[in-house]
């Protein structure tokens, strides 16, 4: 008897030593792979992101070739691609013109900061001090800045750490956009794949989670992201056309806002202003009226590309932004809104799923 207590303890030491060992070794493995892609882990993320979204469209140019599955891959590619590399090349002429500007004026002796029109003289009294200030940088830049030193020193480091990310952000855009072709090429295998995971963390609800995230990253993407996306494209052309400067800059500032959910209002209010100081008044008024209309079109174009409702409250979408953006950059900027909207989506499933 005691022998048989003996070997069946022996029995039970060798199976937990052999559970730990697994462990392990799988935890190992883990951590080794974990610190191998870590350095992709984003990109990868928005690459699958940027497939999932665009996986309507590819199928779309899938008919149009008649089943051929390699040429839409390509197009859809170079077309995204094109997307990103054009704007960014006009951002970067954009901010080497207005460095060039603003070093040929230093040179020169003239006012950095043009002074007020002759049109701002009729302004309204409440608008004095505004303009007072402008005057002073006019006349004495160095003695202004000195003034507002603590604000301009945060605003600027803000402003540089912004514009490293910008650049770092748009080089992991393409390189996604690159892997999510790959991706597209082989959706149907990697779509069972996917299907299979969520089996497997959530049993038999598995596809349905499957289908709340397509459905809820396809939403994102287009009503909040694309949104985002088509009213800076539009301030831009409006910066670009009316000779604002620094137009690309000022493109990025509205697309930040606008992916936060705060709006383009706190870039083109302020830039409509200052065109009616120092542009003609048909350019001020067009350029306003072309303003307004990017501004309003937040509500019409969320309820055509969202639908009736849209996936989740703008607080969500705004604290995954600005998450995503402290955490990880430019591209977490993008990437926290989904990645959080896809999170509580998920949960408002499971709680429904438990109640069932």
């Amino acid at each position: 008897m005691e022998e048989q207590q003996s070997n069946s303890e022996e029995n039970q030491f060798e199976k937990i030593t052999d559970i730990i060992i697994r462990l392990g070794a799988l935890a190992i493995i883990l951590f080794w792979c974990f610190a191998i892609l870590q350095p992709f882990i984003l990109i990868l993320i928005w690459a699958i992101v940027i497939a999932i979204a665009m996986y309507p469209v590819y199928k779309s140019f899938v008919k149009l070739m008649r089943g051929r599955k390699k040429s839409p891959v390509f197009l859809l590619t170079l077309v995204l691609l094109s997307v990103i590399i054009i704007p960014s090349t006009l951002v970067t002429e954009s901010l080497y013109e207005g460095v060039s500007y603003l070093t040929q004026t230093y040179q020169e002796g003239k006012p950095l900061i043009p002074p007020p029109g002759e049109t701002t003289a009729n302004w309204p009294s409440f608008a004095r001090p505004i303009l007072d200030i402008w005057q002073h940088a006019s006349d004495n830049l160095q003695e202004t800045v000195l003034q507002y030193s603590e604000q301009v020193t945060t605003v600027g480091t803000w402003l540089l750490s912004a514009l490293a990310g910008v650049g770092k952000g748009i080089l992991q855009f393409n390189i996604s956009i690159i892997i999510a072709g790959f991706i597209l090429a082989y959706s149907e295998n990697l779509k069972i794949v996917s299907n299979k995971i969520f089996q497997k963390l959530v049993g038999a609800h598995g596809e349905h989670f499957a289908t709340v995230t397509v459905q809820t990253i396809q939403n994102v993407v287009k009503g909040f992201l694309g949104v985002a996306i088509i009213q800076s494209v539009m301030a831009g052309l409006g910066f670009f056309i009316a000779g604002v400067p620094f137009a690309g800059l000022w493109a990025v500032a509205c697309l930040i806002l606008a992916i936060v959910q705060i709006g383009v209002g706190p870039i083109v209010i302020p830039i409509a202003i200052y065109m009616f100081a120092v542009s003609d008044s048909t350019t001020a008024v067009l350029l306003s009226i072309w303003f307004v209309i990017i501004m309003i079109s937040d509500n019409i174009l969320k309820p055509i590309l969202l639908g009736k409702n849209a996936p989740v409250p703008m607080p969500v979408v705004f604290i995954g932004s600005i998450g995503g953006f402290i955490f990880s950059g430019f591209l977490g900027l993008f990437l926290g809104a989904v990645v959080l909207t896809i999170g509580y989506k998920l949960f408002q499933t499971w709680l429904e799923t438990e109640n069932q």
